[in-house]
């Protein structure tokens, strides 16, 4: 009976955390100006707004160049950290990792405060880098996370074994630490690209008009209008993330058979 229970809770919780989703994301196909049921008619005209009105539009590109900036830094970032500190357990290394970790527990709000204060001593407020150093600094930690763990479960012989036969220690990282790890990093970067396109907090604090993402064009939206446009924007959102997963869940799938494939004796 015990295993039935556990599938009945998972079931259960999955459903509860689905369900919020599912009573709003149908709304953006309403036909109406406002969120409200039953749907008087279904129609495509607030994801059509997404693509024509230019505000919208704007965001969406903000989104995009902020989020994969963010990726590319955070991924690279997050992965050297984890690398570097992969083998060490002394105090001073306790201490590092725990200071990596710190964006994910400080409130959104006091790293807003302190990076806006010195973004303008810095002289990058209220542009593109700034967004996504603040970004980068958010999404870090669930790359070191990620990485770390994936390269937790790497048999250490696997890597003796490639010095042992003579390659140097940046070939044995080419070619047989990364690849081993490449799921972590992989994951660590969709969740960096995620972290990215939900934060508003931090985008209130350091981003200018001109850097306005979909996440804050959504929030601003909702102060002032509540549009089932909002819908439409969460419909993409969940849609495009649905999408990087699965491809990701595919090259993870394509990665690990190839590396079983290539590590049979």
């Amino acid at each position: 009976m015990f295993p039935l229970v556990k599938k009945t809770f998972g079931i259960l919780v999955m459903l509860f955390l689905i369900a919020p989703l599912a009573a709003i994301l149908p709304l953006a196909f309403t036909s109406s100006a406002l969120l409200t049921y039953p749907v008087p008619e279904w129609s495509m005209r607030w994801l059509s707004e997404l693509v024509t009105e230019p505000v919208w539009r704007r965001s969406i590109a903000n989104s995009l160049i902020i989020g994969g900036g963010t990726t590319l830094l955070a991924t690279a970032l997050g992965t050297m950290a984890a690398l570097g500190l992969r083998r060490y357990s002394s105090i001073v290394a306790s201490v590092l990792k725990t200071f990596f970790l710190l964006p994910m527990v400080v409130p959104a709000v006091v790293l807003g405060v302190g990076m806006q204060v010195f973004f303008v001593h810095v002289g990058i407020a209220n542009s593109y880098l700034g967004v996504i150093v603040a970004h980068t600094v958010l999404a870090m930690p669930f790359v070191y996370v990620s990485v770390s763990g994936s390269l937790a479960g790497i048999d250490p012989r696997v890597e003796l074994a490639a010095a042992s036969l003579g390659a140097a220690p940046s070939m044995v990282l080419l070619t047989t630490t990364l690849p081993l790890s490449l799921s972590g990093i992989l994951s660590g970067a969709v969740m960096a690209f995620a972290t990215s396109l939900d934060e508003v907090i931090l985008t209130l604090f350091i981003a200018g008009p001109h850097q306005r993402t979909l996440a804050r064009q959504m929030f601003s939206t909702i102060r002032e209008n509540v549009s089932p446009a909002i819908a439409a924007a969460a419909f993409v959102f969940i849609v495009g993330t649905i999408l990087i997963a699965s491809l990701i869940i595919l090259v993870r799938k394509r990665t690990g058979g190839a590396m079983a494939v290539g590590l049979k004796p």
